[in-house]
């Protein structure tokens, strides 16, 4: 897929998904889910105070009559109601709407609702369409691991080449971002680009082209691959980026959305079920592309 509208037209094409929106009160979330609803891929499910709810979608000229509302009299209660309904095979997917994001983990997490497989890591992967890129770029881990150790890097590499088969992109080109291509036994990020490309050599991990260490700008400018002499399939061509913490993937993911107009989505993986934990400060397109990028990988 080039773009978001190649995506949502995927989206689109598939079985239709019940989506559950826990707390889904604000105008953003409200106008994205409707948008999602009218272009025919989710059923829409909104836990929290109906009074409210039904106010605010016939304040957004949205007919309440078109949704299933289930009350509940706090954001802790929606939240526990929506993964109740994933647990209980009702839903398909949840979305966080106004409720915090720690509390709505938290539930998310508990035991007995079995949403977290054994020995799974959750980690946050971001679809970006630039403008100035040939094609969707995915990466992470933008805001859920803040300092992924080499375990948790290969799970989150898997989990790339994944969502990139589930989009349609059968050997997705992986770039383990660090500073530089060099192995320098002193950056950590070096060392673990290394060996997650090395194990992707010897067929440990499978589905893609894998390699790194890979300075951002190699995997996504064949010029300047050619300029420092680097030669890999991946390079200029990258699919997925691993970038190696959260302030290097969520200073890439600000930066290209405020300042180079990037359109973005995102979901996290690991659970049973994708999850769309969009910021309360996310635009309706935002969340629209979330949506639909969590039906296509569920």
């Amino acid at each position: 897929m080039k773009n978001f509208k190649e995506l949502l037209e995927a989206a689109k094409k598939q079985p239709i998904k019940r989506l559950v929106v826990v707390n889904g009160v604000d105008v953003h979330t409200l106008e994205a889910l409707d948008e999602a609803v009218t272009m025919g891929f989710v059923e829409p499910i909104l836990t929290g105070n109906e009074e409210r709810i039904k106010g605010k979608l016939s304040s957004l000229n949205i007919d309440p009559g078109k949704y299933k509302i289930i009350h509940a009299d706090s954001s802790r209660a929606a939240t526990e109601a929506a993964v109740k309904l994933v647990h209980d095979g009702d839903a398909d997917l949840i979305m966080k709407g106004m409720v915090s994001t720690d509390k709505f983990m938290k539930v998310l997490l508990k035991k007995e609702y079995g949403l977290l497989p054994s020995r799974a890591t959750l980690s946050h992967i971001s679809v970006m369409d630039n403008p100035n890129y040939h094609k969707l770029l995915i990466f992470s881990d933008a805001a859920v691991i803040p300092y992924p150790d080499l375990k948790q890097k290969i799970l989150m590499t898997e989990y790339l080449i994944h969502a990139s088969q589930q989009l349609g992109i059968e050997d997705p080109k992986v770039a383990v971002i660090a500073p530089t291509e060099q192995i320098i036994i002193s950056i950590q990020s070096c060392m673990d680009g290394a060996t997650i490309a090395k194990m992707s050599e010897h067929g440990q991990i499978e589905g893609g082209i894998v390699d790194g260490p890979m300075a951002l700008d190699v995997a996504i400018d064949s010029y300047s691959a050619d300029i420092k002499g680097f030669k890999s399939p991946v390079t200029g061509d990258a699919d997925c980026l691993l970038f190696p913490t959260i302030d290097a993937a969520n200073v890439f993911y600000k930066t290209n959305s405020q300042l180079c107009n990037a359109e973005m989505s995102g979901v996290i993986a690991g659970a049973r079920v994708p999850v769309v934990v969009s910021s309360r400060g996310d635009s309706e397109k935002t969340k629209l592309n979330s949506i639909a990028l969590a039906s296509l990988l569920s």
